[in-house]
């Protein structure tokens, strides 16, 4: 009897586990479409950047943030339709800016300089990526 009971349970835990990594989002919110998930990423990083060092959750912004990053190069950056494109070339380039400032200046707060030029980055791969299909 104990026997059956632990098998159903391990059948039960394989079930679990297999619907569970059929949901399509991982932990992120990236879903595998990539124009959703340059607009996610794009979306939680601009919040990212505003958020003041001196804030006590600063840490942990920048812990997912960067865990953001990993996940969105991670997942597309293989894919030959996509690295070529336009705007995920753009997205690689300013999330290696982000990584580099988290990286090398941790408690310090993001230039204006580099703020502003991650802007104008964000805002040309959501162009092309939304509008453009680049």
């Amino acid at each position: 009897m104990a026997r059956v009971a632990l098998h159903l349970v391990a059948a039960l835990l394989a079930l679990v586990l297999t619907l569970t990594g059929c949901t399509g989002a991982d932990a992120h919110g990236l879903t595998g479409r990539y124009v959703d998930d340059t607009m996610t990423v794009i979306t939680a990083l601009r919040q990212a950047i505003d958020v003041d060092v001196a804030d006590p959750t600063y840490r942990q912004v920048e812990r997912e943030s960067h865990d953001l990053m990993d996940d969105y190069i991670a997942r597309y950056r293989r894919n030959p339709a996509i690295k070529g494109m336009g705007s995920f070339t753009i997205m690689q380039t300013s999330l290696n800016s982000l990584a580099g400032h988290y990286a090398n200046f941790e408690n310090r707060p993001i230039p204006e300089k580099l703020r502003n030029r991650l802007q104008k980055q964000w805002e040309m791969a959501a162009d092309l990526s939304v509008r453009r299909g680049a």
